[in-house]
């Protein structure tokens, strides 16, 4: 089967984000490893630019339009995360950028992906398709819709946090036995095993998802594309896709990843590790992954595990929260 990408594409990303993208260090931590019995090892995304993974696969995309498509401005659609990757991308090639986000996305992500220079426009989550909210503001302009995991360039771009864990753990000569990735629609998680398992074919991959939107889990398990309840709620705002893509997924299921869930007391008792421990900030939807390993939801005894805090944009006041009360 020929899938949307291929490790060389991710190569291709490194190429086009070396020198504009953060390399984010892999960061192994004493206390996390006393609590697992093995050896862990963070991608902190969360100190990337924008304070999350996103950045990567906006860049790349933008970076690849044409000059009348950069002409034409840019419009995504995103919880947060996307839309400041975007957002500041656009900023950084001088395209203009229209994000669409859901009302209640938290105040710091549309604060941010306002201060990028883009212009927001908000909708009912619940009650409204963002695409078809996407398509009316679009209209007859041409402008270039730029989605938050569906495409190969975004997957591609994404995969370069893959490629240097890769490139990371090869430099001190360690094999992993198994990763986690966070996963929403599967971009991040198409593009990162992508690269890890062009290196360690014989990894034991994962990707984790809230409890209520396993959607991800459930299609892995059945072989086809679950969708979500429509009444589902959590606090990983970052997380909250209907679905899996159609590009990623079919990467995902062929590399023999499993789908595991974590509750959202789960998210906050790792964001609040994190925070303690690491000195590193994780949103919940960012920070699942380890919450995973926290909660022993795979075995870690005597074994080297790769995980990722994809993003750290969460609201003061939930951080404060997460630290206090977990």
């Amino acid at each position: 089967m020929t899938y949307a990408i291929s490790v060389e594409d991710i190569h291709s990303a490194a190429e086009r984000l070396e020198d504009v993208a953060v390399r984010t260090p892999l960061i192994e931590n004493v206390q996390l490893n006393e609590i697992t019995g093995g050896r862990v090892f963070v991608k902190a995304e969360c100190l990337q630019h924008t304070g999350s993974f996103k950045f990567r696969g906006a860049y790349n995309r933008l970076s690849r339009l044409s000059a009348e498509e950069k002409e034409r401005g840019v419009l995504a659609f995103s919880s947060g995360n996307h839309a400041q990757g975007v957002a500041r991308a656009a900023q950084l090639l001088g395209i203009k950028a229209t994000i669409i986000m859901p009302e209640d996305a938290p105040a710091l992500k549309l604060a941010a992906t306002k201060g990028y220079g883009a212009d927001v426009v908000t909708y009912d989550r619940y009650t409204e398709d963002r695409e078809e909210v996407a398509a009316t503001t679009a209209g007859d302009s041409g402008v270039v819709i730029v989605p938050p995991y569906n495409d190969p360039f975004i997957m591609a771009g994404q995969g370069t946090a893959g490629l240097e864990t890769v490139q990371d753990l090869r430099k001190i000569g360690l094999t992993p036995d198994q990763a986690l990735v966070n996963c929403g629609g599967g971009g991040l998680a198409s593009g990162f095993y992508t690269a890890m398992y062009d290196a360690f074919p014989n990894l034991n991959g994962y990707v984790v998802e809230p409890e209520e939107f396993d959607d991800v889990k459930r299609s892995l398990e059945t072989g086809d594309i679950q969708t979500i309840d429509f009444n589902a709620r959590s606090i990983c705002d970052a997380l909250l896709t209907p679905s899996p893509g159609k590009l990623t997924f079919p990467i995902i299921k062929d590399k023999g990843v499993t789908g595991i869930t974590v509750s959202d007391d789960e998210a906050r008792a790792a964001v609040s590790f994190a925070a303690r421990h690491m000195k590193l900030t994780g949103e919940p939807g960012g920070i699942v992954s380890l919450a995973a390993i926290l909660a022993g939801k795979v075995e870690t005894a005597g074994k080297i595990t790769v995980c990722i805090i994809s993003g750290g944009n969460v609201d003061p006041q939930m951080h404060t929260d997460c630290i206090l009360n977990f």
